[in-house]
């Protein structure tokens, strides 16, 4: 190919990226530059503020409620991430050998939260855990487990587990559909022939399956610790941060938006936001590199 013709090509390229690459820059790269310098600053809703340096991220570390705040949100990573991909991987294995209907029976029931609106299903939770007319409670009642209906949301210790269980089981949809088309695509020769060799399930899923299937879980585990990180429409659709339930998404919200009496503390709420950020960038390198060495 020519020179000229390589040019044109090339530029046809950039020009068809154009839209894309004018929304990215401005609607993601531009807006991260200003959080990071307004993270510097003691804006708020009615005044750019002035420069304050790393004041404000100094000021978190002694801010007791975004240390609760961290603590639960690494609570729910760790919990969520790890069950999540672990069921997921399970269901996947038990199902993806079926054909017709069956396979696309099970692949609907577990994607269907995912596919529901978030608020529709956190309301039906919240009804489900409501402590006067909810199901669990009544069906504790009714089996004589619990005399006392249990207040679940609103009490401290059981509310934070209330939101895992429910990130849960509206985080495990995708990651089923994407190991069962992973594990349809894993090379049967290879397995068939580690079966004529003697291998057990075992043996053929951990030398055989696993390593083909490993960039999918990376994916899984990347996307899932993310999400994981930004939980934040179950804590404000449930809790509101109450029963110490708080998380940095819902506090960055919180301090933007809810705190009146400051008019919204900008700078700071944006701080957090740099370091769930620098969080999530060091979580996902740390998978990567991990995934890469095996």
């Amino acid at each position: 190919m020519s020179r000229a013709l390589v040019r044109r090509e090339t530029i046809s390229g950039y020009m068809f990226l154009l839209p894309s690459l004018i929304f990215f820059l401005g609607f993601v790269i531009i807006p991260m530059f200003i959080c990071i310098y307004t993270s510097l600053t003691s804006a708020n809703m009615n005044d750019p503020g002035s420069f304050v340096g790393f004041q404000n991220f100094m000021d978190l570390f002694h801010d007791k409620t975004f240390m609760m705040s961290l603590k639960n949100t690494f609570l729910i990573v760790i919990v969520s991430v790890p069950t999540v991909c672990a069921f997921s991987l399970w269901v996947s294995s038990a199902i993806y050998k079926m054909k017709g209907p069956a396979l696309s029976a099970f692949r609907c029931i577990f994607y269907l939260p995912v596919v529901t609106g978030s608020v529709a299903v956190t309301v039906v939770w919240k009804w489900m855990f409501d402590n006067y007319t909810g199901l669990f409670n009544a069906v504790l009642k009714g089996s004589g487990v619990i005399k006392d209906n249990i207040n679940f949301l609103g009490t401290p210790g059981i509310a934070i587990w209330c939101i895992i269980l429910i990130l849960f089981t509206t985080s495990v949809g995708q990651p089923i559909v994407l190991y069962v088309s992973a594990l349809g695509n894993v090379d049967q020769s290879l397995v068939e022939a580690a079966e004529v060799d003697g291998a057990t399930n075992m043996q053929v899923f951990w030398k055989i399956k696993w390593p083909q299937i490993m960039p999918t879980t990376l994916y899984i585990l990347v996307i899932t610790t993310i999400n994981s990180f930004q939980c934040f429409a179950l804590i404000q659709l449930l809790t509101q941060g109450g029963s110490d339930t708080n998380t940095v998404m819902y506090y960055i919200y919180y301090t933007a938006f809810k705190l009146t009496e400051q008019a919204g503390h900008f700078g700071y709420a944006n701080a957090m936001g740099v370091i769930l950020a620098i969080f999530i960038g060091l979580l996902s390198a740390l998978q990567f590199r991990l995934a890469k060495e095996k």
